[in-house]
């Protein structure tokens, strides 16, 4: 992203921040409820090791969990758009899933999988795999009819029709999914990891919080934003990468 573009949020960021300083420092506030920006930043740093430690774990868990949510989001949306009765019967279960709330499976995972990385790669999955399946199916759906007719037309079967129209298409929302996904990734991580683990920021900030360390509570917080945009600045890296390769079936495609 140009400097230019990012200039606003990076103004509106820093004013927040002095605000909340000035806030702080005025009107004397205990740094156990609310420490001030400096105080963050100085635990950030006093305790930069245990914290990269702790960031790292999570990150690995997430990044695991998102490879493998992505790689079964992208199989099943394949096999749904292959199977038309398979997709009438397997969508509306998926879609009913995503209503079971995670604070309640949170718990259910370590009870049955333990503290392993099991339980917590799991529930990354649960959480990312949906909107990256949701956008590859609309992808799919957005390849013009005329456009399938004229490859029909040229004797390309249904596999070459999915591979020369239906993939470049959907390619924009399969990036959207992974935007929205990658958001709550890191999120799903820590929350597993709040809910039972030996290692990570989810437990890093349990134990900051029972000890009253607000100023570490928020350096993990502070971490945990950094890791995600990353993650997105990752995502956009790999979309600007292989554009360039789609561009010309999706210009075909109309």
């Amino acid at each position: 992203m140009p400097i230019t573009r990012a200039l606003p949020s990076l103004c509106l960021a820093a004013a927040f921040l002095a605000a909340w300083q000035i806030y702080c420092t005025l009107a004397a506030v205990s740094p156990l409820i609310l420490p001030a920006p400096s105080d963050v930043a100085l635990g950030l740093w006093v305790n930069r090791s245990a914290l990269a430690g702790h960031a790292a774990a999570t990150l690995g868990v997430a990044a695991l969990g998102f490879s493998l949510s992505v790689s079964f989001a992208f199989a099943t949306s394949v096999a749904l758009h292959f199977i038309p009765w398979l997709r009438r019967g397997l969508f509306p279960l998926l879609v009913a899933s995503q209503t079971v709330p995670i604070v309640a499976l949170a718990p259910l995972m370590v009870l049955w999988f333990g503290f392993g990385l099991l339980p917590k790669v799991l529930l990354v999955i649960l959480v990312t795999f949906f909107p990256v399946l949701v956008s590859l199916m609309a992808g799919y759906a957005r390849v013009p009819q005329a456009y399938r007719d004229q490859l029909a037309s040229m004797g390309a079967g249904r596999g070459q029709v999915f591979r020369r129209a239906a993939l470049p298409v959907a390619r924009p929302h399969f990036f959207n999914g992974l935007r929205i996904s990658a958001t709550y990734a890191i999120v799903a991580t820590i929350f597993a990891e709040y809910a039972g683990a030996r290692q990570g920021l989810g437990i890093y900030i349990l134990t900051a919080k029972n000890n009253f360390r607000a100023d570490l509570v928020l350096a993990a917080v502070v971490l945990s934003a950094t890791l995600t945009l990353l993650l997105l600045g990752l995502l956009h890296l790999i979309d600007r990468a292989t554009g360039r390769r789609y561009r010309r079936a999706v210009d075909a495609a109309g």
